[in-house]
C-alpha cells in the first residue's frame, strides 16, 4: 500500500462513516477541502503519511476519534470483542496448551470497567465450569474469515459483584421497599440483580429504589439486558442512529418483565453511558421516575477500522437515542424530582 493510498483510505472512512454528533460542523465540502490541503505536499515516507492522517482527524475535534499505528493496532490482530474494548488472541502457555490472552484493552472501555486490567492477562478456556470460578460470556469474531464463535471465558480472579441491596421501611405505612445500588454494569450485574430482587421480594418489599448514582456505565449490553427485566414485550430499550441510516434502529424487550413493582431510579452527574441507557429506558416507557440531578450525558458509538498496512482508526460512527427520541450525548437526563419521592 502506498503512502498516498493510505491517507486516501483514512479520508474515505471519515467521509463515508463519521458522525459529527457534538459539534455539527462537519460537511462533505469542508472535509474535501481538508483532503486537498494535506495532498498539497508529497509524503516522503510512512511516518509523514501517519502525520497527515492525524492532522486530518484533529480537525474533527472529536476526543474519541484517533489514529493507531501498526504497533498500537497489532493488539487487535486476531480477535475483536465487538463493543467491549477487549482484544484477545490464542497463545500457547508454558505447557503448550492453547489459551486466550488479553492482547489489548481500550482505556475507559467496558472491558476495563468490567475488571480486565492489563495486557497479557490469561483468560483460559476451561470446561466444565468449576464452581469457584467467575466467568464472562462473550462473542468472539474471527477477523480472517468472518465467522462468529461463542466462547465462555473463565479466569481465576473473582469479578466483584456490583450489586448492593437492603430492605427499608417505605414512606407508605406498613409497607417495605427494596433498595438496590448498581455500582457498574459488568458481566455479573443482571444475575446478581435478579438474585437481589428475588430476596427482597421474599422479605416483603412491594416497591423498589434502583440507585445508579456514581455509576459510570460499563458493559452497554449488560445495561440493556438489565433494563429489559422491567419492560413489557415490544417496548423499546434504546435507539441507535448512524449518519447514513434513513431511520433509527431499535433494541426492544422480549417476553414478560421480571418485575412490575413501582420503581424510583436515583441518578446524578456521574450517572453515565450504560446507566443512562437503563434510566432512560425505564423512564421513557413510564416504568420508573428519576430522582436526583441531571446525568452525565455520554451516548456516542465508536467503531474500529484497520488499514492494509496494519494501522487503523477508531471513529465515532453513531449515537444512542432514548425511547422518547431524546439525545443523551452532551445533554444527559433531567430527573423528575430533585429529591427522593415517596412511593
Amino acid at each position: 500500500v502506498t503512502d498516498e493510498s493510505l491517507v486516501e483510505s483514512a479520508w474515505e472512512l471519515v467521509n463515508d462513516f463519521y458522525l459529527d454528533a457534538r459539534h455539527h460542523k462537519w460537511s462533505p465540502d469542508l472535509w474535501l477541502a481538508q483532503k486537498e490541503k494535506v495532498f498539497q505536499r508529497p509524503f516522503q515516507n510512512r511516518k509523514a503519511a501517519y502525520s497527515a492522517i492525524r492532522e486530518m482527524l484533529a480537525t474533527l475535534d472529536d476526543p474519541f476519534t484517533r489514529f493507531l499505528t501498526p504497533d498500537e493496532f497489532s493488539q487487535t490482530s486476531k480477535y475483536d470483542i465487538t463493543g467491549v474494548g477487549l482484544n484477545i488472541g490464542e497463545v500457547p502457555d508454558e505447557n503448550g496448551q492453547i489459551q486466550l490472552r488479553v492482547l489489548g484493552i481500550v482505556l475507559q472501555s467496558p472491558a476495563e470497567l468490567a475488571g480486565i486490567q492489563q495486557v497479557g492477562q490469561w483468560l483460559s478456556l476451561v470446561l466444565p465450569l468449576s464452581s469457584d470460578l467467575r466467568f464472562l460470556h462473550v462473542q468472539v469474531r474471527r477477523s480472517q474469515c468472518g465467522d462468529v464463535q461463542s466462547y465462555v471465558l473463565y479466569r481465576q480472579q473473582d469479578l466483584r459483584s456490583p450489586v448492593f441491596y437492603r430492605l427499608e421501611r417505605s414512606d407508605v405505612a406498613n409497607e417495605r421497599r427494596g433498595y438496590v445500588r448498581l455500582k457498574e454494569f459488568n458481566a455479573l450485574t443482571k444475575r446478581d440483580l435478579v438474585t437481589a430482587l428475588m430476596r427482597l421480594q421474599a422479605s416483603g418489599a412491594s416497591s423498589f429504589v434502583l440507585d445508579l448514582r456514581d455509576n459510570l456505565g460499563g458493559l452497554v449490553q449488560e445495561g440493556i439486558e438489565v433494563a429489559k427485566l422491567f419492560l413489557d414485550d415490544g417496548e423499546t430499550v434504546i435507539y441507535t442512529t448512524r449518519r447514513n441510516n434513513a431511520s433509527l434502529q431499535s433494541i426492544v424487550a422480549k417476553g414478560q418483565p421480571f418485575l412490575r413493582a413501582p420503581l424510583v431510579v436515583l441518578v446524578n452527574n456521574r450517572t453515565a453511558s450504560a446507566s443512562e441507557i437503563m434510566a432512560a429506558a425505564l423512564h421513557d416507557n413510564c416504568r420508573a421516575v428519576l430522582a436526583g440531578s441531571r446525568t452525565f450525558g455520554k451516548g456516542l458509538i465508536q467503531s474500529v477500522f484497520e488499514f492494509n498496512d496494519g494501522s487503523g482508526v477508531i471513529l465515532t460512527v453513531g449515537k444512542y437515542m432514548t425511547p422518547a427520541h431524546r439525545d443523551i450525548d452532551g445533554n444527559g437526563l433531567e430527573p423528575d424530582f430533585w429529591r427522593m419521592p415517596g412511593i
